[in-house]
């Protein structure tokens, strides 16, 4: 698992040199030599900008130099000359132990006395000394740390075990725990090797224990979660360290100096050490051995001075530490390596700074990791701290390893122009040329995948491109012995790791073997690097048993070109529609590997690319999204997103294809056959893996998400019959739940899953009104239909007229528009949701169905009534049965299953076998009613069921059993006495707050605020008019806002918060009109754009500032706050979920303008209550308007209000009307003869809003 992460922004350049050519192996026949070009040396390099598109950032590639390579034709002509003596460089032992060091940025030396001096209370292992009283203002030179995993505030138990825990301040990197007296210290009070950590555990309340082989350190956090998440910490980085190198307490094996010296100020001498360009202070020279110290110093900032005969200074731009040995010898020896240490600390950087210089070196080669310190000297690669250890495992007669600081002696000059000429980036068209993508190191790859990679890479030479001469032995030393007689060291290297002989005899006396003969031409770079590699073991095909066998075979190279439409390249989600004004024709070419973007066909120079390799998705938009209709988006490593279109849906469909074939690995070639909206890699964990993510290849189709994971076969997840689709951990994880698995899909960059995460949520989502668009259950039966049957079977089963009685028609519709929204999310729970109110959402789902139940052969199924005989009629129903699709055949069976449930019970519920046909024959055929043939059709099936469904009995009665059981527990809990009233009496004002307008509202917990609305309004007996919004508002005269409340809010909850300055308020909106027209208009519902921000007063009751201006995004899932536009980094984040947005703002904040709102944020998490508020202020009253309307949609699925308005006569779902008609349609009678049961239904279904309306 990654430990940490260095995260830095590279500009995007077409590749220089030339592209290598796919791997064919060592049988097929040679190829044609390429002809190469040398860079120029690094500070030649500049950056151009050749066009006014923003977003085309181009780095010009390096012009030629002087010193063409020579091609392979003329070599032969080149004289000999005599042999000279072999120079052989000084190279240190490749036995040597790595050093623990990370990343040092070398500060300029400085004279230290300018700064005065001041006492500093110390520590019992830092005493008191002088102390610079002015701080440099470079704090980060002083300490080479490696990237911090985490820092914060512990206490800590001192060594005493006293009961008395000190505030510390705690840091953790890869390497080392250390805690420090405060946040300002540069020194730390201890340093613990990660690699001594044997043990972490949590011990009592919010304390834990960090065990090492010789003493155990107490800490104690703040809260229990943030002690877990330092034991989290702390346990990950063990294991890592334990297995990533041998276990080495010491900094170093081989110090320049260590023993006691005094440090004044304390009783005691400490055990110093010095190493390299580090000093280390330790308690004693046990802790020593034990790698447990108290800090480190680097001497890149020390200068040391002499002041008594056997003390001297070390001055530091943090501190003074002074010094005392026991004798003046003992004193001159340290004062000399401390010196020595400086002027190594100091000199070591310029090899380094020189090399990283050029951006080809200031990368790792191997996995990308940013100011690598070492290189392997004889393969000509830069390479970073965790890959050097693996290329030492290689052994020296492979990779021979140096520091680029403390191997002073290696770095020649002219090993050093060897490195700036070949750079990292050209050594890797060698050694990478073919590294498929799902191989490829990142900087946060575990040791495991970097030995696995480094090996096949070096060792094996597996992704090397192969030289046209492979195999050819005597041509390829020919070859060289031609090449070194030039300045093209990329071919020299190309050949030797080919297998070219570095010591062949060429049979002349004068210049035998390659190595003279490019010194007798003065071709001392050739010399270098031919000398480092007199003794290399070659690349070789054999591989242990755990080795793949098979070399990787690149794709086929993907050419294509053509004009495209590009927008500017961006780093945040597109959110709203782009017109084609916003688009610029670009010349496209993809060629290589490379995808390159031109302003025109006629210019050379591209404004700028894309390599395959960075590319990690793929996303094809919906026709029409943007001005071009059909478009496509590339989202890159380096979080940048890509759109480009054209109006020709080919021209589009052949660039997807093209890019596709380009970038997606040979594991997922079967992608490139699907009709994909969305393809790339992402990271994930499930039931094999769940410790370490891994990466895995996706694509999306439909609601089909199929996934190529590691080497397994392709898998399908449906993502209509998923169990569970949620986000967890602030929205950087998606979880997928089916039937015996769960899927675990990791945001490793936010901008691309963010799109995954959106459109796997859409797509798992209703997305139309025909049965199979629906989310269905594992036996293919939709969501809506299996929760609503469950429901009515465990609630009311004896409930008198289920089915035949109509619930409130607002919120039949609400729920019905929740389940077509999400179903999965929508739970029906007994006493939130009334039974009649489900029952009537489940039959005007089968009404509104496209095709109905019975799809096209319904008018067959109407006709099979005519035939008498029996058991002729059950053969066809049978008939009929089979061909009808999976999930409607599924589905017709529950139903009717369910069906016959009800009429085994009609003693109590008086559904009879009749009613329930004259029911849902008209709701199931889509019919009006008036012909009984549908009804006709519907009894027949629950007559014969079992013997048309081919039931198995035993299975049926099994299942009355548990319905009776449920029953008879359900009369027992209503002999219960009932609890004490649950109703909540409520004082609300009509129109205005003043005592004629009060009406006191009997609130029960179940009440929406449509209902409160309708009641009222009902009871004042005011009309409602169209588009009349009458709403409910929060109101807070303190704070002089008022809230209105959504339709579908219960109030009772909003009753309980109200405080003595808030009330409940009823009058009409008056921007819901323009409200609904503006988020009818939008394509996606979101917003960003700039608006005034402050924040609530402090604790103190300061005021912490104006109002400003920031920019601000608003998604469906979170709000994010800007300090300007450009901004890449969100200041502030929140989920939308916990925010409550009021109108107005206190006038006595003094806002800019009168359209204002209050945002109030209130954390859901139960560990870590929060509440925030703070004040938005707009320019306009319609952009205050579109703000509140969005912030609505969103935390309501896009409903704003009801479809049928609220002038609803709301009544109780159960109570029964005596009346026998509403106003001139017959009701459905619980006790009545066919007759009057069918004209009811056929007017209700003439027009289902007729029992509502007055008349």
């Amino acid at each position: 698992m990654a430990l940490g992460r260095l995260v830095a922004s590279f500009a995007v350049a077409p590749c220089d040199s030339a592209t290598a050519e796919p791997q064919t192996g060592p049988h097929l026949p040679p190829r044609n030599a390429h002809t190469h070009r040398e860079p120029p040396a690094p500070s030649n390099r500049r950056s151009v900008s050749v066009s006014s598109d923003s977003s085309d950032d181009y780095e010009e590639p390096e012009p030629s130099t002087t010193h063409q390579p020579l091609d392979m034709a003329h070599k032969d002509g080149f004289l000999s000359v005599p042999c000279p003596k072999v120079r052989y460089s000084s190279l240190c032992s490749d036995d040597e132990l790595l050093e623990d060091e990370e990343l040092t940025s070398p500060s300029r030396r400085r004279s230290w006395q300018d700064y005065g001096l001041s006492t500093l209370q110390g520590s019992i292992y830092l005493p008191s000394s002088g102390r610079l009283a002015t701080t440099p203002p470079a704090p980060e030179s002083a300490s080479s740390l490696s990237a911090v995993i985490k820092m914060g505030w512990l206490d800590k138990n001192p060594p005493q075990g006293s009961l008395i825990f000190q505030r510390r301040w705690v840091k953790l990197d890869s390497e080392y725990l250390r805690y420090y007296d405060n946040d300002k210290e540069v020194y730390s009070k201890r340093i613990i090797p990660t690699c001594c950590i044997a043990e972490v555990m949590s011990v009592g309340d919010q304390k834990f224990e960090v065990v090492t082989h010789q003493r155990t350190f107490l800490f104690r956090a703040d809260s229990d979660a943030e002690r877990s998440e330092w034991v989290r910490v702390l346990q990950e980085v063990k294991p890592v360290q334990q297995q990533g190198r041998e276990m080495t307490f010491a900094p170093c094996l081989t110090p320049d100096l260590q023993g006691y010296l005094e440090l004044r100020g304390l009783r005691s001498k400490l055990y110093t050490v010095v190493c390299a360009d580090k000093l280390y202070l330790y308690k004693s020279q046990e802790d020593y051995k034990m790698g447990i110290g108290i800090t480190s110093i680097d001497m890149n900032v020390g200068n040391v001075k002499d002041t008594d005969r056997r003390a001297f200074d070390l001055t530091t731009p943090y501190r003074i530490f002074s010094f005392v040995a026991d004798t003046e010898q003992q004193k001159e020896q340290w004062v000399c390596v401390l010196r020595d240490s400086i002027s190594m600390a100091l000199s070591h950087s310029e090899v380094a700074e020189r090399l990283w210089a050029g951006s080809a070196n200031a990368l790792c080669a191997d996995c990308s990791a940013p100011l690598p310190e070492w290189a392997s000297i004889n393969l000509c690669v830069c390479v970073c701290k965790r890959c050097a250890g693996e290329h030492r495992s290689l052994g020296p007669s492979i990779s021979k390893v140096r520091s680029l600081k403390m191997d002073r002696k290696v770095w020649t000059e002219e090993l050093i122009q060897v490195f700036l000429l070949l750079g990292n980036e050209r050594a890797n068209s060698f050694w990478a040329a073919n590294v498929p993508p799902s191989e490829a190191l990142c900087a946060s790859s575990s040791s495991e995948e970097r030995r696995r990679y480094i090996s096949a890479k070096y060792r094996h030479g597996k992704y090397r491109r192969y030289h046209p001469l492979y195999g050819n032995q005597a041509e390829l030393d020919h070859a060289l012995c031609v090449n070194v007689q030039s300045d093209d060291l990329l071919e020299t290297l190309s050949l030797i790791f080919c297998g070219a002989d570095v010591n062949c005899c060429r049979g002349d006396p004068e210049s035998p073997s390659p190595l003279l003969l490019a010194q007798s031409h003065g071709q001392t770079l050739q010399v270098e690097l031919l000398t480092h590699n007199r003794n290399t073991e070659l690349p070789r095909l054999e591989v242990e048993s755990h080795m793949e066998t098979v070399h990787y075979m690149a794709p086929p190279s993907v050419t294509h070109n053509g004009f495209l439409f590009k927008t500017a390249s961006m780093a945040r989600p597109i959110t709203e529609r782009k017109t084609k004004e916003e688009f610029s024709r670009r010349w496209c070419v993809l060629n290589d590997g490379v995808f390159s973007y031109y302003e025109s066909d006629k210019n050379s120079t591209p404004n700028g690319g894309l390599k395959m390799k960075e590319i990690v998705c793929l996303s094809v938009n919906p026709p029409e999204k943007h001005g071009y209709g059909y478009t496509f988006e590339l989202y890159s490593d380096a979080e940048r997103l890509y759109l480009f279109g054209a109006d020709n849906p080919d021209t589009v469909r052949q660039w997807v294809k093209s890019i596709a074939k380009s970038f997606i690995p040979a594991c997922a070639e079967c992608f490139l056959l699907r009709d994909f909206e969305r393809v790339g890699r992402l990271r994930y964990k499930d039931s094999l893996h769940l410790q370490t993510p891994r990466t895995g290849w996706f694509c999306l189709e439909g609601s089909a998400l199929h996934i190529c994971l590691d080497n397994r076969p392709q898998e399908t997840i449906h993502l209509h019959k998923l169990k569970e689709l949620s986000i967890q951990q602030d929205n950087e994880v998606l979880v997928l739940v089916e039937r015996g698995r769960s899927l675990y899909i990791e945001g490793e960059r936010k901008l691309d899953f963010a799109g995954w995460s959106q459109e796997i949520q859409r797509a798992a989502g209703s997305c139309g009104d025909s049965l199979s668009q629906q989310q269905l259950t594992d036996t293919d039966i939709p969501v809506i239909v299996h929760r609503c049957i469950t429901y009515i079977t465990q609630c009311g089963l004896s409930s008198e007229g289920i089915y035949r009685k109509s619930g409130v028609n607002s919120r039949v519709a609400s729920l019905l528009e929740a389940f077509r929204a999400d179903a999965r999310s929508v739970w029906l729970k007994e006493g939130e949701q009334q039974l009649d109110d489900v029952a009537n959402t489940l039959k005007r789902f089968f009404r509104d169905l496209q095709d109905g139940l019975f799809t096209h052969t319904s008018h067959q199924w109407l006709h099979t009534t005519a035939i008498a005989e029996e058991h002729s009629r059950i053969s066809q129903y049978q008939q009929l049965l089979s061909t009808l699709p999976r999930v409607n055949k599924a589905t017709l069976c529950a139903l009717v299953n369910h069906l016959y449930c009800v009429q085994c019970y009609a003693d109590k519920n008086q559904m009879t076998l009749h009613n329930l046909a004259i029911v849902f024959g008209p709701t199931l055929f889509q019919t009006d009613g008036k012909d009984y043939n549908a009804g006709r059709v519907i009894e027949d099936l629950i007559q014969h069921y079992i013997a048309i469904f081919n039931v198995d009995e035993q299975q049926l009665k099994k299942q009355l059993d548990e319905i009776s059981l449920i029953i008879k527990i359900k009369v027992l809990e209503n002999l219960k006495p009932a609890p004490p009233g649950g109703h909540f009496i409520c004082t609300v004002y009509l129109e205005e707050k003043k005592e004629s307008a009060e009406q006191l509202v009997k609130i029960p917990a179940t009440m929406s605020a449509s209902e409160l609305v309708c009641e009222i309004l009902d009871r004042r007996n005011i009309s409602v008019r169209d588009k009349d919004y009458w709403c409910c508002f929060e109101v807070n005269e303190k704070e002089e806002t008022e809230r209105p409340l959504h339709y579908e809010e219960r109030v009772l909850p909003i009753v309980h918060s109200l405080g003595t300055d808030s009330h409940l308020l009823l009058k009409k909106h008056p921007s819901m009109e323009a409200m609904l027209v503006y988020i009818g208009s939008k394509v996606d519902v979101s917003k960003h754009g700039i608006m005034r921000f402050r924040e609530e007063r402090s604790l103190l009751g300061l005021s912490t500032g104006s109002f400003n201006e920031r920019y601000f995004i608003l998604t469906h899932t979170s709000l994010r706050l800007y300090k300007e536009v450009r901004s890449n980094r969100a200041e502030r984040e929140w989920p939308v979920r916990c925010l409550k947005v009021y109108h107005g703002i206190k006038k006595k904040l003094r806002p800019p303008t009168c359209w204002g709102l209050t945002v109030l944020y209130e954390s859901d998490k139960p560990d870590k209550q929060e509440r925030q508020q703070w004040y938005l202020c707009c320019d306009t009253q319609a952009e205050m308007r579109e703000w509140f309307a969005t912030f609505l949609s969103i935390q309501h699925g896009g409903r704003l209000w009801p479809a049928e308005g609220c002038g609803v006569a709301v009544r109780s779902s159960g109570t029964l009307q005596s009346e026998a008609r509403l106003g001139n349609v017959s009701l459905i009678p619980l006790r009545g003869n066919e007759r009057d049961i069918r004209n009811s239904m056929a007017a209700f279904a003439a027009d289902p809003l007729a029992l509502f309306k007055n008349t």
